[in-house]
């Protein structure tokens, strides 16, 4: 479990600078003033908190020091922390098995998301919890998006099915099922091209995905997750509303979190759409994709242990 809290910790310390900076250590050992607090509160909208998550943490964070003028920053940072993991009860999630394999899972986003890659590290990590994992290389939009799946698979040892740009996609979903079940894998991750809501033939694409799945298995897709890009902030909320409304979202996947002081976004997101957060993107690496976990992302943005 420390070690799983160590690679939070790392992941958001830009997140972390940004609102230590802004709130010159506030909590440090020292007490807090009615000026550190104003700081804080432009510390968390700056890190993407919102309106409602930052009123809820002063709230309480306010009430504590009226109690106790001799507040000290770590107090503080702990009723913050607290305040975090309440508001993000019910969001985590643990990826459930189909009733027959291949479970499914597809990836949708936009371009540029990482969708490619964390469909890479989730086959990588669904390895090594002793799972059979097949990809599917259904991004044949974009030229180069089918030969970098295929380098991950190689690197991770991972089998795929995947065809030419320009192939249908859906076509290598069917085919890919098949030899997923074939093979008798457990999971079958199929990684889509990047689209824009004003795309038709895109999302059309997706449908079209859906249908051809649903022919080997009528209630495939199992899991259907956005991978949104966390430098975006809240700008992802209405990004993510079109998909889920056209496609059905079950779930997200938050990623390049590692490279942002935004990483407050997670809960407007959270508090916007009620679904659930599988994973996080938190650095380079196939182990940096780690399970999303509320009590260590809020530890984490304050800077404890």
């Amino acid at each position: 479990m420390f070690g799983l809290f160590k690679k939070f910790k790392e992941g958001f310390s830009k997140t972390v600078a940004a609102i230590t900076e802004k709130t010159r250590g506030i909590f440090g050992g020292r007490s807090i003033d009615a000026s550190s607090l104003e700081t804080l509160e432009e510390a968390l909208y700056t890190a993407d908190f919102g309106v409602a998550t930052t009123d809820e943490i002063l709230t309480e964070i306010k009430a504590a020091y009226k109690k106790d003028k001799d507040l000290r920053g770590r107090q503080a940072a702990a009723i913050g922390s607290a305040v975090l993991t309440r508001v993000l009860a019910g969001s985590e999630a643990e990826i459930k098995p189909a009733a027959s394999a291949p479970t499914v899972i597809v990836m949708i986003g936009v371009n540029g998301s990482g969708k490619t890659t964390t469909s890479a590290k989730l086959g990588w990590l669904l390895k090594q919890d002793g799972k059979s994992v097949m990809l599917a290389a259904c991004d044949t939009f974009r030229a180069a998006a089918v030969e970098q799946l295929k380098s991950w698979a190689v690197r991770l040892d991972l089998p795929i099915v995947a065809s030419h740009t320009g192939a249908d996609a859906a076509a290598v979903a069917f085919d890919a099922w098949q030899a997923a079940r074939a093979r008798g894998c457990d999971y079958l991750i199929v990684d889509t091209a990047g689209r824009l809501h004003t795309k038709s033939n895109l999302m059309d694409e997706l449908a079209k995905i859906r249908r051809v799945l649903q022919k080997n298995d009528p209630t495939a897709p199992h899991h259907s997750w956005l991978v949104v890009d966390g430098s975006l902030g809240t700008n992802s909320i209405e990004q993510a509303k079109v998909f889920h409304k056209s496609f059905g979202l079950t779930g997200l996947v938050v990623t390049k979190l590692d490279g942002t002081s935004r990483g407050g976004a997670i809960v407007g997101i959270w508090r916007e759409l009620k679904l659930p957060i599988y994973f996080l993107g938190l650095g380079e690496q196939p182990e940096d994709l780690q399970p999303f976990s509320a009590e260590n992302y809020a530890k984490a943005v304050f800077g404890l242990e």
